[in-house]
This record gives C-alpha cells, structure tokens and sequence, in this order.
C-alpha cells in the first residue's frame, strides 16, 4: 500500500471536519435574565394599565396568511417586502405577523358576530419584519398593543392616547420624559385633493417623505416629495414626483404650528390659516382632532403629555384618519457614551378600513402599540434601567454524595417557602462552587457539611454581604480571617435566615 492509498487516520478526518461560526443573524439578539427581566416588567405595567381601562386580553398565532396580513406577492417567489415568508405544504404562502393590529383585523373579521361591540383588545408579543437592523431596532422585537374596533368616536381616538400616556408612566418615564405627538392624516388627503393627486401609490409615497421630516428636515422630504434623494451612503430613493407648487404647500404646512409654546388648539388654529387649501378632508381632520383636545383636556391629560404635530403620519399604509407617535425626550447615549437620538418608542392610529379587506363592510377602529424592545433598549440608553445581572436563586453547596438526601431537603423547603434555589449539581469542589454562586449573583449559599449535620445546624453564607464587605477589606488573609457574610444557624431557622437576606 503506498502512502497515498493509506485510510486516513481518525485524527486526520476530524480535521478536515468544516464546522459552521456561532453566530446570531442580523437584527435577532441572544438575551438574558437582566434583559429578559426589564421587558418583562414593562409589559406586565403596561398590560396592567390597559385591563384598568377595560381591555381584554388576546393572543393570535405567530403566522397568518399573507393576504391577511396585507403583503401581496410582489412577483411570482416570494413574498419578501417587509416580512418573512414560507410557503406551506398547499402552496399557500405564510408569514411571521409584523405587528398585531393585522391580525386584530383578520381576528375580529373571523368572529365578529359574537364579540363585544366596541371590541377592545390588548396583546403582547414578537413580531418580525424584514426591513435593515439598526440601533434599537431589530428584526424580531416585542411590542405591546391595545385597540378599540367598532366605534368612530373621536373620544374613542382620545382614551387610547390617553391610556398611552398613563402607561409610557408605568413603564418608568416620568412626566416631561415623553410626549406623544397627534395628527390626523385627512390633513393631507385635502391638501392632496386640491392639488388633483388621486394615485394611491403616489399619495402613500409622499406620506412616508412626510414621515422622515424629523431625521431629514424640510430640505431631505422636498426632495423625497419631488423627483428623489441621495443618501450619504449612495443609496437612492425615488421620490413621489409632486408638482412644486404643492410641495411649496406640504412645506408651509408642515411650518404652521413651528411655533414654541403654542397649546393643542393654537396648533389647530395655525393649520387652519393656512388657507383654503385644505379642501373638505382637512376640514373634517380638524373637526376630529378638535373633538379629541376637549376629550383629552376632559381626562386631564396635560398640554406637554399630548401635543398636535402636523408632521406626524406614520409609515404604515393602513391609517386613514388621526395618528399619534410617541417620543423619547429623555437624553440617551450609545454604547460608547455618544450622545444618540432615540425617537419614536411607540405609536398608532385610526385603521377604519382594515376588517373591510375581509368583510367588504366599514369596520372603525384605532389602537396603540408600545415597542416593548425599543422602549427597553431607550430606557437603558438613558440610564434608566439598573445594570447588571439578574438576581439568581440560593445555592446549596453539595459536599458528599452520602448527605444528598440533607441538601435536597434544604433546596426543596426553600422553594416551599417561595424563595428561588437550587442544589449545585455540577462535580466541582467547594471554591469552584462558590464562584459558581457568585456567577449566579446568588444573594447566599447553603452550606450542610458533616459537621453542621451533625449538629442540626448550617451555615449561610450572606454572599451580597460578603461582596459589600470584601470591597472594603484590601488584604486576602484578612477577608479569609473575617469570613464577610458568613453565619451558623439552627438548621429549622433556614427559611426564616434565607428570608431575611433575601427581603
């Protein structure tokens, strides 16, 4: 046998054995606890806030069908325009939701002959987009809903900013950290009727110009309004090709209420002298928003909470009247300390037509939607969240496999008593177990020797003591000799010892 017809040797094969990179894809994120635990919170407070109003809880599946979410095959593949696709076993063609509200849709369409009407509804959970990933924003994010289907009340528009503002509260901003900022698209739609512009697909490309002016200013959505921009990084968006004269319109329009200081109603007055221009739409969106600012000023809601912003009309094409976006004030920094700007953490509207793509009948409606992992990443960006790693549970050192029966009694009443814990089931000795508890950020340790056993005793150790005191103590052999945060108990004072560090 010659050297090349030699069987490679089983060391050789494995070398050869091409092994994929651990990496996450773009725009998804590994979380833990920490993380996991401030999101969480937040959706409990807010969820919170939204049963106190009256509103009922409702999960939909992660899938729908494309056409029920509104994204139609652009070509004969696939469906790839914001969402993520796959085509089932009937050559249907699925996707991941990319927000609640078109399920909402689809749902109370399905069932609406036996809901409540007005339907109020709240739910919470990941949906996925395939749009670019970017700071705090992700291609599967949590968000946190709440709408109202079935009532054409401005007043319905009003309790749903309202409830917004009580509950960017609860999730932790305090007044003057946020506001939530209302327009009504109809303002456009006369602006857009004067002017003779009836392509839906022109309109819609001029609203989301109009929906970049807070990063691009005056001079980026003139050009987006007109023939296209260029982005420093080269990239070229096609504009909406309006004619000058409107877009010298949108412009004075969007100028009118500029004004510092001016109230809900200034604002309404502003847009209002700007001309005749607005034409029957925009006589009917100030006539709602005028009704929404008396409701809101009936609930108490403060002048600096809620403010009226022509700018405002949200990127998602399903809006027809009022749209509110809620903004971070708060000061946020990057990771490196920059000074960063964070946005919108969360907004809605008026969908009066969404059910109808399924029932051919007007059905109104109009929600709101906190983006749980924006608003998470926001309130840490502005140092709002404490840092650090999640309160672990009380470890039970375990010594000998003879006393196995001891700690697992000890792991097992503390858990009767609600106190997390766990018995330490790696093969480490005692000071690798220890660090192991300290990685935990486990707030004691339980330590059952023969001794403690013997003795019907055991010994605890207060572990955020003994890291408060080892801050304090430079010397090894002092720390050794003082032992921070370490006691001796009777072994029936467990829970009650536990309880007290923990509380």
């Amino acid at each position: 046998m010659t050297q090349t017809d030699r069987p490679e040797t089983q060391s050789e094969a494995q070398s050869e054995v091409v092994r994929p990179e651990a990496r996450s894809p773009r725009g998804f994120q590994d979380r833990r606890g920490h993380d996991l635990s401030v999101e969480r919170q937040l959706i409990v407070r807010v969820s919170e806030v939204y049963e106190r109003w009256g509103f009922e809880a409702l999960e939909t599946p992660a899938f729908e069908y494309v056409d029920a979410l509104g994204k139609f095959l652009p070509d004969t593949d696939r469906p790839n325009e914001g969402v993520l696709a796959l085509e089932d076993d009937d050559d249907q063609w699925m996707a991941l939701r990319y927000d609640h509200t078109a399920p909402l849709a689809r749902f109370a369409a399905q069932n609406w002959e036996t809901l409540p009407k007005p339907f109020r509804r709240y739910a919470y959970g990941p949906v996925w987009r395939n749009e670019k990933p970017g700071p705090g924003r992700f291609r599967e994010f949590w968000q946190c809903d709440a709408d109202t289907v079935g009532s054409d009340r401005p007043e319905a528009d009003a309790e749903i900013i309202a409830m917004a503002v009580e509950g960017l509260g609860a999730a932790g901003l305090d007044n003057g950290q946020s506001v939530i900022r209302v327009s009504n698209r109809k303002l456009f739609d006369g602006l857009f009727d004067a002017a003779g512009i009836t392509d839906a697909n022109q309109r819609l490309t001029a609203l989301r110009a109009v929906d970049k002016y807070d990063r691009l200013g005056i001079e980026g959505v003139r050009l987006l309004l007109g023939e296209g921009r260029l982005d420093e990084s080269g990239d070229y968006t096609k504009g909406a090709n309006m004619p000058v004269g409107l877009i010298d319109s949108i412009e004075a329009f969007l100028s009118s209420a500029e004004q510092p200081g001016l109230s809900r109603s200034g604002v309404l007055d502003a847009i209002a002298g700007v001309g005749a221009g607005l034409g029957a739409a925009g006589e009917a969106a100030l006539k709602e928003l005028s009704a929404i600012d008396r409701a809101l000023n009936a609930m108490g809601v403060a002048e600096d909470a809620v403010k009226f912003d022509p700018t405002i009309v949200r990127g998602l094409e399903y809006y027809t009247a009022t749209v509110f976006e809620a903004e971070l004030l708060l000061e946020t920094r990057d990771e490196k300390g920059r000074p960063m700007r964070f946005g919108s953490i969360g907004g809605g509207g008026r969908y009066d037509d969404l059910v109808a793509r399924f029932t051919g009948q007007t059905v109104p409606a109009t929600g709101f939607s906190f983006g749980v992992s924006r608003l998470a990443s926001a309130l840490k960006a502005a140092g709002k969240t404490t840092e650090g790693r999640a309160r672990g549970p009380v470890v039970v050192i375990v010594f000998s496999d003879d006393d196995m029966q001891h700690y697992l009694d000890a792991v097992a009443e503390l858990r009767n008593a609600g106190i997390p814990a766990e018995l330490y089931l790696g093969r480490a000795g005692m000071k690798a177990q220890f660090k192991y508890a300290d990685r935990r950020n486990a707030p004691a340790a339980v330590i059952l020797g023969g001794d403690e056993i013997a003795a019907g005793e055991v010994t605890i150790k207060d572990l955020d003591a003994g890291r408060a005191q080892a801050a304090n103590i430079a010397d090894n052999e002092a720390w050794k000799a003082a032992r921070p945060g370490q006691m001796k108990v009777a072994r029936s004072a467990l829970v009650e010892t536990i309880r007290g560090i923990i509380e």
